[in-house]
Formats: C-alpha cells, structure tokens, sequence
C-alpha cells in the first residue's frame, strides 16, 4: 500500500478540515490538497507496521538505535534554531529546513560505510552533520563564517565536505542526479567498493536528468541509490497537480531498476529498505530507486509562508510524526526510557547551543579569500 501509514499518536480522529477551493487544472478531475490519508484505514495497517517495527529494532544494535533517536533528535532543534535566528537576521539566503523528514536521512545513510558518498539537494543541513560534519561547522556556513565547513562561502544550500565523502549541497534541481551518478561510476571505474546515494525531491523527477541518469545507471550497474524524498509539495505545487503518476518508485521500472516504496515516517523501514538496496550494489553495481514518502512541517523555505495548504492538513501528519513513533517503539522494546529521551534532548539542545555559540564568535572571511578556490 503507497498511502502513508498514521502512527498510533494519530489515530484520534479530528473534525473534517474545511474544503478549501479547488480547480480541475484543465484535467477534469479535481484537484486539491495533497492530504489523502483515511484515518479507519491507516489503523489497521498501522498494527502490521507497528509489529514491523519493533521487530527491526529488536534486530538492531541499541548503541546504534539510541545514536539514530540522537541524529534526528539533533536535526529538529538544529533547524529549529535556524529558523530562530534566521527571523533575527543572522542567516541570509534561502534557507530550506528539514523539519518533518529526518527519518530519511537517519535511516538511510546511517545504513552506510563511513567511505561511502553523499549527494543532495539544497535541503542539506541535517544530512551534512549525519555524515560527520559538526554542528559548529554547518551552523558557521549558514552564517556566511569562516569557521563554516567551506569557509562561508557555500551557506545554506552548499555544505560540502571531500574528506566526509560528502558532496553537496545543489541548488539546482535534479542537477546534483547526473553527478551522482557520476559519482558511482567513478566508484565503479576505480573498484573502491564504494556505494553512492543521490537525494532529490519528487518535483526533480520531472527532470530530464533523472530518466537520463537511472537509464545509463541501470544499463551501466551503477552502484548508486536513488531516493526521493517525497514530501509532497514542490515548491508550493502538490504532486497531485504537477504529476500524471502519483507512484515515483514505478518509473524505475521503465528501466527495468529495482525499487521500492517507504514510509519516510518510520526510520527503521528506511533503514531495512536502505539496506537492501546497498546489499544490491554491492553484489553486482545494481542501482536502485527508492520513493520515501513524508512531509515537511515548514514552508519550502524561511520565505514561504504556505498559504497553499490547509493548518488541519499539517497537524494531521504532526501527529503520526516520525521522531515521536521512534520513541514509542523504543519505549515498547523496552531499549530506552523517558530519562534517556530526556538526556538525548538535552545533549542535543546543548549541541545547537554550542553551536550558535560557534558561529556567533567565528569572523567573517578575510578579504584576501574572496577569490580562493573560485574557478569559473
């Protein structure tokens, strides 16, 4: 089932939202919000995916379960307080935030070799710190600091980072699809073993790029994942406007490429779905597309207030949100308490702390900089 599973949190039905008006966008069938979860429905397929759960967290080590709980934890309030202080001015730009989608990050590059790679879009900062950047230093880029992770002249959407295997950051969209792939070429061209995972958005598969790439990655055994973070919206358009096709994971199929549907709002089922799709490119290069369906929480970015969707629609997914089920099944394997969630919050309050501490201190880049590493 492609719908989206509500959580046991979520299973208190509401008052219907408004209907909000509508147009047939020239289809003749009617367009609305993109909210089509079935509360009756979600419950009974939510105990299979509750069971489903536990059982994965029962097969996984618990260091490794309490640092995932950590890594999405960190990714809220880190965001959190960029959306603080980028309203007191401290950070300029665009600013796009991840709050609402940190299961996928978590759960799918958590699964990696430290020598593995990365490549994303411009919705990065988590994702750049789950690699091993520090807070410090993407906190530092976002403030245009010298202390950043490439000296401030990257900012919100080009965190970046060789020797983490982390490769960006791109602003364009779907541009970042065809390096990747790149990427995993090279990795394959040099035996390294190396596996690559490409990030995008569902609006990037509209891109000529994306069908371009997964065609030579499957016709070539590519050992690179394809996941699009699907959070519904691109830009301020809903998918169900902008895409004939509602499933993403079945165009992999014109190239005859494994792929997979997952809830993006249950981070062990990113995980398991991650890991077999790494088992596959490391057997024989097979590359494959994943469609991890969530929500983001905040607007596009800092300037999108999000007039676009309805309040209701919001809060309906807030309410199976994915760092509070992870808690919930932590809680009912019995591998942490609510002294533990305690602690991990305040280890990660104190993280961003340090880091806003950080970025305030660090200077400006020096004149001198203004054309290092500037090549074009």
């Amino acid at each position: 089932m492609e719908d989206l599973i509500l959580s046991k949190v979520a299973t208190r039905q509401k008052p219907a939202a408004k209907t909000a008006k509508v147009s047939t966008n020239g289809t003749g069938k009617t367009q609305g919000f993109t909210d089509f979860v079935e509360v009756e429905q979600a419950k009974a397929e939510y105990v299979k995916r509750r069971a489903s759960q536990l059982a994965a967290i029962k097969k996984t080590d618990k260091k490794l379960l309490r640092e995932m709980l950590y890594q999405m934890v960190l990714g809220r309030i880190f965001e959190e307080k960029c959306a603080e202080v980028y309203r007191m001015g401290k950070i300029g730009g665009f600013c796009h935030l991840y709050i609402g989608q940190e299961a996928i990050g978590v759960g799918s590059m958590m699964a990696l070799e430290k020598t593995d790679m990365v490549i994303t879009a411009y919705r990065d900062h988590v994702q750049a710190m789950i690699k091993g950047m520090t807070p410090e230093s993407v906190m530092a880029e976002l403030y245009g600091k010298e202390g950043g992770c490439v000296g401030g002249k990257g900012g919100s959407m080009h965190m970046f980072s060789k020797e983490l295997e982390f490769y960006g950051g791109h602003g364009i969209v779907g541009g970042q699809i065809g390096v990747g792939t790149g990427m995993a070429y090279a990795a394959k061209y040099k035996n390294s073993g190396q596996v690559t995972l490409c990030f995008f958005g569902e609006a990037a598969v509209n891109q000529g790029i994306f069908h371009e790439s997964l065609n030579m990655a499957q016709l070539w055994k590519l050992p690179c994942i394809y996941i699009c973070e699907n959070n519904q919206y691109g830009m301020g358009t809903s998918q169900a406007r902008a895409m004939s096709s509602r499933s993403i994971a079945k165009k992999a199929e014109a190239f005859e490429m494994a792929n997979e549907f997952v809830d993006g709002m249950d981070v062990m089922a990113v995980r398991d779905a991650t890991l077999r799709a790494i088992a596959r490119a490391r057997k024989d290069g097979s590359p494959t597309l994943l469609e991890i369906r969530a929500y983001r929480y905040m607007g596009h970015s800092m300037s999108d207030p999000g007039n676009y969707r309805t309040r209701d629609e919001i809060l309906r997914y807030q309410e199976r949100d994915p760092i509070v089920l992870f808690k919930d099944s932590l809680k009912a394997a019995k591998v942490l308490t609510d002294k533990d969630f305690e602690k991990i919050d305040q280890e990660a309050i104190a993280a961003v702390d340090k880091a806003v501490a950080f970025a305030d201190e660090s200077p400006y880049p020096a004149e001198s900089e203004l054309f290092t590493d500037v090549l074009a």
